[in-house]
């Protein structure tokens, strides 16, 4: 046998090999295919309301673009020119390559897009040509949406937004096909990775009952309580509503006046307590505080009922007075993140209308009081999805963790939807072992009563800043919060907007305001580190300008809000005192922290 012989021997040997493993993979697509379509028969059906506008929106949007067209053809001539002008010029750029026997692509000015940063994007003739086009189409439409007229600024932002939505979900990087990077990966793994991801992808509608929610993390990397959430404390108090949480002393000394920190209840506390080097919690009780953190529960279809006024009652007013108990004190200091700031708010008011003075100071992080402007997420609090959230919760009890985690991944779908599928689904790469990621896919139900209260009075109503909001017999006004305060907002929150934050300070009715706006976004922002040395702030602005002149007369400093917080705190928080072992004679350890509702049906 000559050498050649040989190879052509090993090399067919190698080919069979190839097509027995590409067989083997064609069969286990078929037995997944099975379980997807099995997996898809159990979707239950789901109000019409909640996954998407009206077509009222978009049939109002098409009558305002005939009504341009009608009355001014010459605007919409132009857009359509300047497409095709482009579209043409392009295409035969393209050729002209081409037949000069170059295979690469033409000029290409559409700009940086992180979808398209595989380098076939740019080089390859054929995917050039499509990103291009995509682009140059996206920007025609985009054009044509910004210069509709006839429609109302608050129509107009929810066309652009639906719009954008639907554009993303069109982008080529979104189907195989057009898609280099899955491609050349399923040809190097002879279709090993289009396997995985279709295993990926069928597990992750058979975990939601025939619904789609990518999974963003690697769920089997993370234990809450084991290596997340891992700061030593104790629960010391439960109610059907919420843990009380009090951490174990780091240092000898604390200061005499405990501190509270009521997070949301739309996800779980261990954001502040992910791991111990960026952990809030772990380093407020290093700083030398008797900490306290609500833990809420995870409602059930008993909860029903359950409202805002409860939260306040059951969750709000009762931890203080247990904290007050346990350790001794008259007043404490308290902190309330995103909706459980809104919702503080709401108690501070009720504490001045009842001549209540057990609170010293709040905090306020990530917080609106003042839904005038509701940023991104008032496209989602329109009567359409809001009517359609009032039926789901009116036969369901809750409203399941599912609509709030996907309605959230929409506001950043290119980082938490369409991007963590291409990855899983295409490319068949198991999720990241990311603690954020994680915590973010670990959501929670709201009650029926406690949403609807939320959506219709405070956000679409927007009582509490305006006309008064009515609960606990009372009607609460955002201007009876008169303790001092401090306030954290983040600079590019897609959730809580900081102009919109800073509108709700201004008008409460402290003499004593500071007001904090920190670099990053909603977790970011407030999850800074010292240690990192990442993202800087923002402080000391004229809080009598609005929000665009407080910028102007602020300063900026390098690196974290938390030191320059603690120091505003601690002049709030006594002397120091001997450290405080959790609960008393009357507050015995129930178990140890995170707790038992922070893991409540998690399956490990």
């Amino acid at each position: 046998m000559t050498t050649d012989d040989a190879r052509a021997s090993g090399g067919d040997a190698d080919g069979s090999e190839k097509l027995e493993a590409l067989n083997a993979n064609l069969a286990k697509i078929e037995e997944l295919s099975s379980r997807f379509l099995a997996a898809l028969s159990r979707k239950k059906s789901v109000d019409p309301s909640l996954q998407g506008p009206s077509q009222e929106l978009f049939m109002r949007a098409a009558a305002a673009y005939m009504a341009e067209m009608m009355a001014n053809p010459s605007k919409i001539l132009e857009h359509q020119i300047s497409f095709w002008g482009k579209s043409l010029k392009h295409y035969v750029d393209a050729q002209h390559t081409l037949a000069q026997g170059k295979l690469q692509a033409p000029t290409d000015e559409t700009g940086e897009d992180r979808r398209f940063s595989d380098n076939l994007w740019k080089t390859h003739p054929y995917f050039n040509f499509i990103k291009q086009q995509y682009m140059l189409s996206a920007e025609a439409m985009e054009q044509a949406i910004q210069d509709l007229e006839g429609l109302d600024a608050r129509e107009k932002q929810r066309v652009e937004y639906f719009s954008r939505q639907i554009m993303d979900m069109m982008s080529p990087t979104n189907f195989l096909g057009t898609n280099p990077e899955a491609l050349a990966r399923a040809v190097e793994t002879d279709g090993e990775s289009l396997v995985h991801g279709l295993e990926n992808l069928v597990s992750d509608i058979e975990a939601n009952d025939g619904d789609l929610l990518v999974t963003l993390a690697d769920k089997d990397a993370f234990r809450v309580g084991e290596n997340l959430a891992t700061t030593e404390g104790s629960v010391i108090f439960r109610n059907r509503l919420f843990e009380l949480i009090q951490y174990a002393p780091q240092t000898e000394t604390v200061h005499k006046t405990p501190l509270i920190i009521f997070p949301p209840w739309i996800n779980k506390f261990y954001i502040l307590d992910l791991k111990a080097k960026n952990s809030l919690i772990n380093w407020i009780v290093e700083q030398g505080y008797t900490l306290f953190v609500v833990s809420w529960v995870n409602p059930d279809p008993s909860y029903a009922e359950v409202g805002m006024e409860t939260y306040i009652e059951e969750g709000y007013l009762t931890a203080i007075d247990e904290v007050r108990a346990i350790t001794g004190e008259d007043q404490v200091n308290v902190v309330g993140y995103c909706i459980a700031g809104t919702t503080l708010s709401l108690t501070l008011s009720l504490m001045q209308k009842r001549g209540i003075k057990s609170v010293k100071s709040a905090t306020f992080f990530t917080t609106l009081t003042d839904f005038s402007d509701q940023g991104e997420i008032g496209v989602f609090l329109n009567d359409d999805f809001v009517d359609g959230i009032e039926r789901e919760v009116s036969e369901h009890g809750v409203l399941d963790s599912f609509f709030m985690s996907r309605t959230f991944s929409f506001l950043r779908s290119n980082d938490l939807i369409y991007g963590p599928a291409i990855r899983s689904y295409m490319m068949g790469e198991k999720p990241p072992a990311f603690d954020l990621l994680y915590w973010n896919g670990d959501g929670t139900n709201l009650p029926a009563r406690m949403a609807v209260q939320y959506l219709r009075g405070l956000c679409q109503g927007d009582e509490f800043a305006t006309t008064g909001f009515e609960i606990c017999g009372e009607t609460l006004s955002i201007k009876d919060v008169k303790i001092p305060l401090c306030a954290i907002a983040c600079e590019t929150d897609h959730i809580a907007p900081w102009k919109a934050s800073y509108a709700g300070i201004q008008k409460m009715g402290s003499r004593s305001k500071t007001f904090i706006l920190s670099e990053s976004g909603h977790i970011a922002g407030i999850v800074n580190p010292p240690s990192k040395k990442k993202y800087g702030h923002y402080v000391g602005g004229d809080l009598a300008l609005g929000s665009d002149g407080w910028l102007e007369s602020a300063s900026f400093h390098e690196g974290s809000w938390w030191p320059r917080w603690q120091a505003w705190l601690a002049k709030r928080s006594g002397a120091m005192v001997p450290a405080r072992t959790p609960g008393d004679s009357k507050h015995e350890v129930l178990a140890k922290a995170p707790g038992t509702y922070v893991v409540a049906g998690k399956s490990h």
